[in-house]
C-alpha cells in the first residue's frame, strides 16, 4: 500500500468523523462554528427550532426560536429584537475568544462576553424546553449555564421560565410585547415582578400600571384564586434573599402551552395547542373583567363585578366627591366618614374574599403571627390595615399598609382576610356574653333540628330514586321539551374523556369540547363548571329558551346531559369556531373579504331580529359578542350562548337588575352602570360587534393615543369626516365603499348613548340593505372602557327610566 493510499484512507476517516460530529450536533454549535441565515438548530427531542426568520409582512431578519412541529410558525424568543438585520447576512457563532456573537454585514452584537478566566471549550445548545444555553462542553456540567435565553425573555413565558429577579446579579426577567405582528421590537406592554415591600406581578402600558396580581399568600396570588384550582398547570413562587420569581409547569407533559403579551388588546393571554384542530386555543386572559383594571374604584374603594355599579366604598368610608362618584367617575376614590384621631381608641374591621390592596407603602415581617401583626399595627397610628402574608399554614407572617388602600376587588373564591383600622365608635355593636350564649344555643338547636330534617328528606329522596331505578336526571330533563338526552358515558367517549386536545375554548358556563358520536356526527359539548360565573339557573334558562328557537342564524341545540353534578349541553358543531378567532387573527382574517364580513353582519342582525320580534317569545340575549357568534363550514354566522338571555311577554320591553352579567366592552352604559336592559341593550352590543368586524380591532383594549376604545376612535373619525379610515386594511379593494360607509354609519347609530335614540333591529336590517334613510348619529355611549381618572358625560340624571321597566334581582327562565 503506497503513501497516496494511506493519505486517501486517512482523509476518508477524518471526513467520516467530521460528518458524524456535525450530524450529532444538530442541536448545538461549538467554538469557531457558526449558524448562518438559512440554517437551523433543532432541539434533541424536536420540540423547538433556532434560526433566522422574517415576521409577518416584514423583510427584516431576526434570530429567533419557534416551535418545530407546529405548522403555524409561533416564535417564542427573539435575540436583539430592537436591532433587525436588513439582509440575509446574519450569523450566530462562538468566536475564538469564547464570546457568543450575532453578526451581520459590517456590524455585530455580542450576546455573551467570556470573562478573562472563563470556561473553556463552550458549547451553544438548544434544549427541548425552548431554552438556548451556553455552557462548558464537559460531562457532568450540563446544568451550569454561562448564558441562557430564558434570562432574556421576549413576549412569551414558557414552562420552567422564571419571571422575576436574580437578586445576586440584579437581573430582572420581564416580558415585553411585540410592537405588532411585523415588528418584534419591544412594545409598550410589559409584565414582570415588582419588588416594592412585597413582590407581585404587575402589567404596565408604558409607565402606567394597568393590572397587578395581588401579593402571594402562600397558596396563590391574592387576585387570582383560579391558580390554586387549575387542573392543567402547577405554579411556583419563590421569594428569598437570592431570588424572587414566578414560574409555571404543566401537569401533563404532552400539553403544549405558552403565555404571551398582546400589545393590541393590552392583555396577557395563555394559549393551548389543540392537535385535533391544528390551532392555538385561548385558555385564559388577563385582565379577566372590568374590575381587573388597576385602581378602577380609586383609593379605599372596592370593585365587585357582580354589583351595579361595580364600585362602592369600604365600610366606614364615603365618596370623596359625591358628584364625581354619581357621574361614574370613581378615580377620586373614598375617604373616611370620621378622620382617624391618634388620641382616640381604635379597632379593626375584618373583611374577607378580596384581593389585597397594592403594596407600595407597606411593611412585611415573615415571622410574626396574626396577633403580633395586629399589635404592631395598633401601635403605629399611620398603619391603616394588616393581614397575614401567608395563609397556607393557618396564617403566618405580617403585612402592614400605610396610606390609602388601592386596587381592592372582590374575589369569588378568595380566602384572604384583611383587617382595616377604624375608630372605636365605628365598631359594630357587640351584645353581652349572656345574650350571645342564648342566641348561639338557640341557633345550635335550630340547626340540629334542620340537619335531622334534611337527613330524613335526603334519605327519602334517595329511597325514591332507588325505587325509580336510580334516575338522577333533573327537572329540566323531565319537562316535555322534546329534547334528546345524552348519557355522560356517551359524551365522555365522544370527547376522548374531555381531553385538552378536544377543548375548543371557554364559554360562560365552562369548557367547550369537540366530540364525535358513534355515528360519526361531530358535536360541540358545553360543560357547566362549578367555578364558572354562571350556574344551574342559567343552564336551565339556556335549555328552556334555545330548544324553542329555530332560525338559520341561531346555533342548534341537539340535546343535553344531566347526571348527578354533571350538566352539559350538546350543540351542532361549528367547524370554523367563533367569529373573534377570524377577525382578530392576522392570518385567518384574510379569509374574510368584505362580502363574507357583510354576510356575517347581516346574518347576526337577522338572528337578533328573530329573538326580538319574530320568535314565539321576545328574547333579550344580554351577552352578544364576537366569541358568541359561531361560524359554520360556509362561514355563515350563528348566535350562541343563551344562558344570560331574558324573555318578555306582552308590551314589556325591558327590566332592571342588581346582578350585572355579560361582557364589558359590549355592554350598553345603562346596563353596565344601572342594571337597566332592554332590546336596545342588544342593539348596542350589535353596534360594537359591527364596528369590530369592519375594523378588525377589539373595542376593549384598543390602543390609540387619543382614544381608549374603538367606539371613541370611530366617533372621532366620523366627526372629522374620515370614517373610511376605520376600515380594516385587509379589506382594501375588496368591497363596495358606499356599503362599508353605510355599515359604519349604522354601527354608530346602534351605539348612541341614549337607548331611545338607537334603532330597532328591524330598522337596522333596512339600513344595512340600503332601504332606509340614515339619520346623523348622536354622542356614543363609549363609557364602557374609561380608565381611572377620565370623566364621562353620563350623570345620575341620565339613568334610563320607563313604565315598561320592572325591577328584578334573580335570573330565571320563564
Amino acid at each position: 500500500m503506497n503513501m497516496n493510499t494511506y493519505k486517501f484512507i486517512f482523509c476518508l476517516i477524518h471526513l467520516l468523523r467530521s460528518i458524524s460530529k456535525i450530524s450529532a450536533l444538530t442541536d448545538s454549535i461549538i467554538t469557531s462554528q457558526s449558524l448562518k441565515d438559512g440554517k437551523t438548530l433543532v432541539s434533541e427531542g424536536g420540540s423547538f427550532e433556532l434560526g433566522f426568520f422574517s415576521p409577518g409582512n416584514s423583510k427584516n431578519r431576526y434570530l429567533g426560536i419557534w416551535y418545530k412541529n407546529i405548522p403555524v410558525r409561533t416564535v417564542v424568543w427573539v435575540a436583539k429584537r430592537q436591532n433587525p438585520i436588513k439582509d440575509s447576512s446574519g450569523t450566530l457563532m462562538i468566536n475564538s475568544t469564547g464570546s457568543l456573537v450575532l453578526s451581520r454585514r459590517n456590524n455585530s452584537a455580542v450576546l455573551y462576553t467570556k470573562p478573562s478566566k472563563g470556561a473553556q471549550d463552550p458549547i451553544l445548545q438548544l434544549l427541548d424546553s425552548g431554552n438556548l444555553v451556553l455552557r462548558e462542553n464537559i460531562d457532568g456540567n450540563t446544568d451550569v449555564y454561562l448564558w441562557q435565553s430564558f434570562d432574556y425573555p421576549s413576549d412569551t413565558l414558557l414552562p420552567y421560565m422564571k419571571l422575576g429577579w436574580d437578586l445576586r446579579t440584579g437581573l430582572n426577567r420581564r416580558l415585553f410585547s411585540w410592537k405588532n405582528s411585523d415588528d418584534p421590537s419591544p412594545g409598550m406592554l410589559s409584565r414582570g415582578i415588582e419588588l416594592a415591600e412585597y413582590p407581585q406581578i404587575v402589567m404596565r402600558k408604558g409607565s402606567r400600571k394597568i393590572y397587578r396580581s395581588g401579593s402571594w399568600n402562600g397558596m396563590q396570588f391574592s387576585g387570582g384564586p383560579e391558580l390554586r384550582l387549575n387542573p392543567v398547570f402547577e405554579y411556583k413562587f419563590v421569594f428569598n434573599q437570592e431570588e424572587v420569581y414566578y414560574m409555571y409547569q404543566l401537569k401533563n407533559k404532552s400539553i403544549i402551552s405558552r403565555l404571551v403579551l398582546n400589545e393590541t388588546t393590552s392583555s396577557r393571554e395563555r394559549y393551548v395547542w389543540v392537535e385535533a384542530d391544528q390551532s392555538w386555543k385561548l385558555y385564559s386572559v388577563i385582565p379577566r373583567d372590568y374590575c381587573d383594571n388597576y385602581a378602577l374604584c380609586g383609593a379605599n374603594g372596592i370593585c365587585s363585578i357582580s354589583n351595579s355599579p361595580v364600585c362602592r366604598c369600604l365600610d366606614g368610608f364615603k365618596p370623596k366627591s359625591a358628584q364625581s362618584w354619581n357621574s361614574i367617575d370613581w378615580s377620586l376614590g373614598c375617604i373616611r366618614n370620621e378622620t382617624l384621631d391618634c388620641q382616640s381608641k381604635h379597632d379593626f374591621m375584618k373583611i374577607s374574599g378580596f384581593k389585597l390592596p397594592d403594596t407600595p407603602y407597606s411593611w412585611v415581617n415573615m415571622s410574626m403571627n396574626l396577633e403580633e401583626c395586629r399589635k404592631t399595627c395598633l401601635k403605629n397610628c399611620s398603619c391603616i390595615a394588616y393581614a397575614n402574608s401567608d395563609i397556607s399554614r393557618q396564617g403566618t407572617g405580617c403585612i402592614l399598609w400605610f396610606g390609602d388602600l388601592v386596587d381592592i376587588r372582590e374575589i369569588t373564591d378568595g380566602r384572604q382576610d384583611l383587617y382595616i383600622r377604624i375608630t372605636a365608635s365605628n365598631r359594630p355593636y357587640r351584645p353581652p356574653v349572656k345574650i350571645l350564649v342564648v342566641i348561639v344555643t338557640a341557633i345550635a338547636v335550630s340547626c340540629g333540628v334542620l340537619l335531622v330534617s334534611y337527613c330524613v328528606c335526603r334519605w327519602k329522596m334517595k329511597s325514591e330514586e332507588e325505587n325509580n331505578g336510580g334516575d338522577n336526571i333533573s327537572e329540566v330533563a323531565n319537562e316535555d321539551l322534546d329534547l334528546p338526552l345524552f348519557s355522560l358515558a356517551t359524551l365522555s367517549l365522544a370527547t376522548e374523556n374531555f381531553s385538552v386536545n378536544m377543548k375548543l375554548g371557554e364559554g360562560g358556563f365552562g369548557p367547550v369540547y369537540k366530540g364525535t358520536l358513534e355515528d360519526g356526527q361531530n358535536i360541540g359539548v358545553k360543560t357547566l363548571s362549578k367555578y364558572s360565573g354562571q350556574g344551574p339557573n342559567e343552564f336551565k334558562n339556556e335549555v328552556k329558551l334555545i330548544v324553542k328557537l329555530q332560525h338559520r342564524n341561531l346555533v342548534k341545540l341537539l340535546g343535553c346531559c344531566i347526571e348527578g353534578e354533571e350538566k352539559m349541553l350538546v350543540y351542532e358543531y361549528m367547524p370554523n369556531g367563533s367569529l373573534d378567532s377570524f377577525v382578530f387573527d392576522q392570518t385567518r382574517a384574510k379569509l374574510l373579504d368584505w362580502s363574507k364580513r357583510f354576510n356575517i353582519i347581516c346574518g347576526v342582525a337577522r338572528g337578533l331580529l328573530y329573538l326580538h320580534q319574530d320568535s314565539r317569545l321576545r328574547i333579550i340575549h344580554r351577552d352578544l359578542k364576537m366569541s358568541n357568534v359561531l361560524l359554520d363550514k360556509e362561514l355563515n354566522p350563528k348566535i350562541s350562548d343563551f344562558g344570560m338571555a331574558r324573555t318578555f311577554v306582552g308590551d314589556q320591553s325591558g327590566e332592571k337588575t342588581k346582578r350585572i352579567v355579560g361582557t364589558y366592552g359590549y355592554m350598553a352604559p345603562e346596563y353596565a352602570f344601572y342594571g337597566s336592559f332592554s332590546v336596545k341593550s342588544d342593539v348596542f352590543s350589535f353596534g360594537i360587534l359591527l364596528l369590530e368586524v369592519i375594523s378588525g380591532k377589539k373595542n376593549r383594549g384598543f390602543d390609540h393615543p387619543q382614544n381608549q376604545n374603538l367606539i371613541g376612535y370611530a366617533w372621532r373619525l366620523w366627526t372629522e369626516g374620515r370614517p373610511l379610515e376605520l376600515i380594516d386594511s385587509l379589506l382594501e379593494n375588496t368591497g363596495i365603499r358606499p356599503e362599508m360607509l353605510r355599515c359604519i354609519h349604522t354601527g354608530l347609530l346602534c351605539v348612541q348613548q341614549s337607548p331611545e335614540d338607537r334603532p330597532t333591529m328591524s330598522s337596522v336590517i333596512l339600513m344595512l340593505n340600503g332601504e332606509s334613510t340614515l339619520s346623523q348619529p348622536k354622542y356614543p355611549g363609549f363609557l364602557i372602557d374609561l380608565l381611572p381618572g377620565e370623566t364621562c358625560p353620563l350623570t345620575s340624571n341620565n339613568e334610563p327610566g320607563s313604565a315598561n321597566y320592572s325591577s328584578i334581582t334573580l335570573l330565571e327562565a320563564r
